[in-house]
């Protein structure tokens, strides 16, 4: 059975930092591609981070420079690091599992095979 766990999200002011975890169980983490969405009440969902299977990175524009994503093929977890954060930020947060072959477009445009259960982020100015 697929599990993918969020942790590590709460309530920042403007301009701290957050770290979220997603812990995967149920597949074969190493060959997958992760990534990170957002969704804020009656708005599109937005693909935030993703990661390949090669460890390539790549970010939405809104927070390129701001928030790192990056893996821990041993312990099955995906990272994202978020810094400089903005009431914009606030949102929950969805870990994504993609097998290959794998797509930044096409997850960003049509999601993820696995979802975690989200966990809320949010930003105080």
């Amino acid at each position: 059975q697929v599990q993918l766990e969020e942790s590590g999200g709460g309530s920042v002011q403007t301009g701290g930092s957050l770290r979220l975890s997603c812990t995967a169980s149920g597949f074969t983490y190493s060959t997958h591609c992760m990534g990170w969405f957002r969704v804020v009440p009656g708005q599109v969902r937005e693909g935030v981070a993703y990661i390949d299977n090669d460890g390539l990175t790549s970010y939405a524009q809104s927070v390129k420079g701001r928030f790192t994503i990056s893996n821990d093929i041993a312990k099955n977890t995906v990272y994202l690091e978020m810094n400089n954060l903005q009431p914009e930020d606030s949102a929950t947060y969805y870990c994504g599992a993609e097998a290959p072959p794998c797509s930044w477009p096409v997850s960003r445009a049509y999601g993820m095979d696995y979802w975690g259960k989200g966990i809320l982020v949010t930003i105080s100015s």
